[in-house]
């Protein structure tokens, strides 16, 4: 009886250690801050800057666009472009293609 239960008990210490190392292991891939999560929060990082991207070269093209029409450098040709597009003007000699 006695080899049987040293027997037992030497297999519990290796067996508990083998759950241990398993958890661990297991929370080092899947836990919030394993692996998988590592991967998709780099690949939102990735979608968000070329959206950063975006909208950025939407500002400087809304900024050039103000500064155009600004009192201190006015760009008739422009002028003359937002008011047709937004009033719907259009001068006598011109032929609109619908």
């Amino acid at each position: 009886m006695t080899t049987r239960r040293r027997s037992l008990s030497g297999l519990l210490i290796p067996i508990t250690l083998l759950f241990v190392g398993a958890y661990f292991a297991f929370y080092a891939v899947q836990g919030n801050y394993g692996l998988f999560h590592r991967i998709q929060v780099e690949a939102e990082v990735a979608t968000l800057r070329a959206e950063l991207a975006a909208l950025q070269a939407e500002v400087d093209e809304m900024e050039n666009l103000t500064r155009r029409l600004s009192d201190g450098y006015l760009d008739l040709d422009l002028l003359d472009e937002r008011a047709r597009s937004v009033l719907g003007y259009m001068r006598t000699d011109e032929i609109v293609l619908p």
